[in-house]
């Protein structure tokens, strides 16, 4: 049901582009994708929105071609160039670098064709440099103070968490990309909600993971070697690097005979929903890769049709501070927080 009502909406959205486009627009929008890597499971996901949404509009009316970046940013400036060379007339782009973006602005530019970023934020100046780049994605630091939320109501809730009885909590915490802004902000704004609860903190180690799995269990396997018996909590800034720390953790025994670590992530993906069903993960908070996608489509497809108004019905153009502008450059997708109590809805 909610896959078809996604459908209809795209394909209302798409009709009112086409009644509100003016003379000279291209019969059929080219739009131009890069993945920063398909092995990553979030971004599968909305990488699956973009090409559903474009197939419900029809292959008559647009043309999609999507690309893996395979981690490699110079491996994303050519495939921008091969795009620009077969005329385009958008580019979605989830970039590899988020540091690396003024040279993808600079091709677009260069020939007029409007870019839609996502889920990766350029910082604002890049964004402020041209008038038809666009940014869809979510507020990290809004993710980051869910999962503290979460952490720190456990915390409140189950005394015995506190191992060595001292009142703090002792946590580690799984880094993702350390040029991804959303890493960082997580980072910060998980431990800070903690302690605006009150809850004193003592980090005893913090490690990047790249937001991978299999790194995220390395990680996390190390962590324990290095701290036996003082772990209380696991933050990890995505889902991926959460189930893998689970996956280390049941390697020490955990979650079996009553021996329980609370691990918090970010994405809400089905696996990780399937370890909340499980009872390994305690808490995630919603990504919305289905309605990332379907923005990112949406803009990339307004924008290429040369539609007088470049809009989408996920949520209103708005600044880089959130406050909704009909003239702003960003749609901001909400988080949602998951726990026990509503992850099955």
């Amino acid at each position: 049901m909610k896959k078809t009502i996604l459908l209809l909406a795209i394909v209302a959205v798409v009709s009112m582009l086409f009644i509100s486009c003016g003379a000279g627009t291209p019969a059929k929008p080219k739009i131009g994708v890069t993945i920063y890597k398909f092995d990553d499971t979030f971004m599968s996901y909305v990488r699956n929105t973009i090409e559903a949404s474009a197939a419900a509009v029809g292959a008559d009316k647009v043309e999609l071609s999507v690309q893996d970046s395979q981690f490699d940013q110079p491996k994303q400036n050519d495939q921008v160039d091969q795009f620009l060379t077969q005329n385009v007339t958008s580019l979605a782009i989830n970039l590899v670098d988020p540091s690396a973006v003024s040279v993808i602005i600079e091709k677009a530019k260069a020939k007029s064709i409007p870019v839609v970023f996502f889920n990766r934020e350029p910082a604002a100046a890049d964004m402020a440099a041209y008038d038809k780049a666009y940014y869809v994605g979510a507020k990290a630091q809004e993710s980051g103070t869910m999962q503290g939320q979460i952490a720190a109501e456990y915390w409140a809730a189950h005394p015995e968490a506190d191992l060595n009885k001292d009142g703090k909590m002792q946590y580690v915490m799984l880094m993702g990309d350390p040029s991804n802004s959303d890493a960082a902000f997580r980072t910060e704004f998980s431990i800070k909600a903690v302690e605006a609860a009150g809850i004193q903190v003592v980090k005893l180690a913090e490690d990047t993971a790249m937001w991978d799995r299999v790194k995220g269990q390395e990680k996390m396997a190390a962590f324990l070697a290095a701290n036996k018996g003082k772990i209380e909590m696991v933050f990890a800034n995505n889902d991926d690097m959460g189930l893998g720390a689970i996956e280390a953790l049941k390697a020490e025994g955990y979650f079996a005979n009553g021996k329980f670590m609370p691990v918090v992530s970010v994405d809400a993906t089905p696996p990780a929903l399937d370890a909340m069903e499980q009872g390994t993960l305690l808490g995630t908070v919603l990504n919305d890769a289905t309605n990332q996608g379907k923005a990112t489509f949406e803009l990339a497809y307004a924008a290429g049709s040369g539609a007088k108004e470049v809009v989408t019905s996920v949520a209103p153009l708005a600044n880089a501070d959130g406050a909704a502008d009909a003239a702003g450059k960003y749609v901001w997708v909400p988080y949602v927080k998951v726990t026990a109590e509503n992850y099955k809805e």
